[in-house]
């Protein structure tokens, strides 16, 4: 039983990250008319958060294993409940980015945090495994219904009360988090914080996501892009130099020559660049090609949301079966068979029973994919180092994300044809295949697993 609530405790974490990523996109027009944002400013809304996110995700994950998971786990819940608190009141477009930024370092210590007290209390396995796949199934069930209930909550309360939902959920898990999860060992004086390694990281990705963010629309050779560029370059370079003289480095050397865990980074990034981009490109069709209103767009992730939580549960259980490196090639052909299958179903025209088939195959190819690379991340690390280890991971989910969505807004943009709304549709279209293509050759990579991924 105790095992159980602590599951629930993790999984509710997972649903609050993803909720709080996808539930502000519905009420991104009343906030723009409530605050006075102006057009191009709106997207700091979403970008704040990303962009912090990414940032601070590999410290968050060392603050995990040298401060204690559980206490990094009630620290960063509380920061959720108490920026989404102040995002409620924000009555300035200024007010709210801050945050939106806050928000976004409190998800980068809560994500690495709830992963890693996974990898911890259940052993790899059988066990480790199906918490991955319910852990998953409330991820991916936060991102689609994010879009339902931000719609609902903002038909009924105003955009305020996206943030306020927040509120008791956050305070409500840091103190079941406090009270179920195992203690934190006393810290030792013979780990420390590499704390020039971490500000040289935090800033170097974080500038990173910011360019991937804003250059497409800014421009790639526009002075913040190029100054952008040479400083993430340069701190990168300095992090790279620092952890390789450091008595206790922000990322040990070992986990550079742990094979699973680097092929699993380039099998997340890859998800995140494919499968994760196509909500923005499928809100667009429902909503600007369709005329969807926000709560309709919502019931139609409602879908997608249900079939990829069955999909996290049939991986777990292909697992067992035929072993992780086989099942994430089979997640990652149905994806793209879905992609496909969804590409030349999006009509200007077309009724939504004919986007089901689509849907369904990528739902399915996302959830099993989903729980597969996470079980290969945590493979073979040794637990004081699954903090870490889950800070690699999530942040080339997170560096992917942004690759991604920028390559395919900017050909989705400059592939379509003709009239505004055909040259949208088209645009969408090409996206998608696209995204196919992309997850195709997942299946590829995949391959780099052979010699590292447990059998199950």
């Amino acid at each position: 039983m105790h095992a159980r609530l602590s599951l629930l405790v993790l999984a509710l974490a997972q649903l609050v990250i993803a909720l709080d990523y996808n539930i502000v996109y519905v009420a991104l027009p009343e906030i723009g008319a409530g605050l006075g944002f102006s057009a191009h400013d709106l997207q700091w809304v979403v970008s704040a958060y990303v962009v912090t996110t990414g940032g601070f995700l590999l410290l968050g994950g060392r603050a995990a294993d040298l401060l204690g998971r559980r206490r990094t786990f009630v620290a960063a819940a509380l920061t959720y409940a108490g920026s989404s608190l102040a995002g409620g009141f924000a009555d300035n477009p200024g007010a709210l980015v801050a945050v939106r930024a806050v928000q976004g370092i409190g998800g980068s210590l809560l994500f690495p945090a709830t992963l890693s007290l996974i990898n911890t209390i259940y052993e790899e396995g059988p066990a480790r495994n199906r918490a991955l796949a319910v852990w998953g199934a409330a991820g991916a069930g936060g991102l689609c219904f994010g879009s339902l209930l931000g719609g609902v909550l903002v038909e009924a309360f105003g955009w305020p009360s996206v943030f306020f939902v927040n509120v008791p959920v956050a305070v409500g898990i840091a103190w079941a988090g406090r009270t179920l999860f195992p203690a934190d060992g006393p810290r030792t004086a013979t780990r420390r914080f590499d704390v020039t390694g971490a500000l040289a990281a935090t800033g170097g990705i974080t500038l990173l996501v910011l360019l991937l963010v804003h250059a497409p629309e800014a421009g790639w050779t526009s002075t913040p892009a190029l100054v952008s560029a040479g400083l993430s370059l340069t701190l990168l370079a300095c992090f790279a130099v620092v952890e390789t003289r450091s008595r206790d480095p922000l990322v040990p050397a070992r986990l550079f020559a742990h094979r699973g865990l680097a092929a699993a980074m380039a099998v997340t990034a890859l998800y995140s660049a494919t499968f994760s981009s196509l909500p923005y490109f499928l809100t667009l069709y429902f909503q600007t090609v369709r005329g969807y209103s926000a709560f309709a767009t919502g019931l139609a992730f409602l879908v997608p949301a249900v079939v990829t939580a069955i999909g996290t549960q049939i991986g777990v259980r292909a697992v067992a079966l035929i072993g992780v490196r086989r099942m994430l090639i089979a997640g990652m052909a149905l994806g793209a068979a879905g992609a496909v299958a969804l590409g030349l179903a999006l009509t200007g025209e077309g009724s939504y029973p004919l986007l089901l088939p689509g849907i369904v195959l990528l739902g399915l190819g996302q959830g099993a994919a989903w729980t597969g690379m996470w079980i290969v991340a945590a493979s073979g690390v040794a637990p004081e180092d699954q903090g870490v280890a889950s800070g690699l991971a999530s942040t080339s989910l997170q560096v992917g994300g942004a690759v991604g969505l920028a390559l395919l807004v900017a050909l989705a943009g400059g592939a379509g044809q003709g009239p505004p709304e055909e040259a949208l549709l088209s645009g969408i279209r090409i996206a998608v295949f696209a995204i196919a293509a992309g997850i195709g050759g997942g299946v590829l990579l995949t391959f780099a697993l052979r010699r590292t991924a447990p059998a199950g």
